[in-house]
């Protein structure tokens, strides 16, 4: 039974590698650099850590859009895309096992909540809720 649960996440990882490494090969720049602007502090920075060549990654980018258009000034939506020189830091910043993976951080910059793989938007909007957005 062991052998049978070790080969079925042995498959699993395999099939995320393959259908991460597909896609599109261009990286655009990273999403949700600080600004200059001086606006009102989001109550929640959303952080999206994943790739653009990572199928479930690029599922989430309509859902981070919608989150950021949605709750403008309340949320703060950050990509980071681990599987460029640029973002890979924060993949071990926020100590990534995985992608995609969401990062809530409260107002004060700790995190409150984290997501590992596809996230839906119902789902994520509860989290949203939690701190008062």
């Amino acid at each position: 039974m062991k052998k049978i649960a070790v080969a079925a996440l042995l498959m699993l990882a395999l099939f995320s590698a393959i259908a991460c490494s597909q896609g599109d090969k261009k990286a655009p720049a990273e999403k949700g650099k600080p600004s200059d602007k001086k606006d009102a502090a989001p109550i929640v920075t959303f952080v999206e850590i994943g790739s653009v060549k990572c199928i479930p990654c690029k599922k989430m980018q309509p859902i981070m859009k919608e989150i950021e258009q949605e709750y403008a000034g309340k949320v703060k939506v950050v990509f980071y895309d681990v599987w460029t020189d640029a973002g890979k830091p924060y993949g071990k910043k926020y100590g990534i096992r995985v992608i995609p993976t969401q990062v809530f951080l409260d107002k004060d910059g700790k995190e409150y909540y984290r997501h590992e793989g596809y996230f839906p938007k119902e789902e994520l909007v509860k989290v949203l809720k939690q701190k008062g957005v």
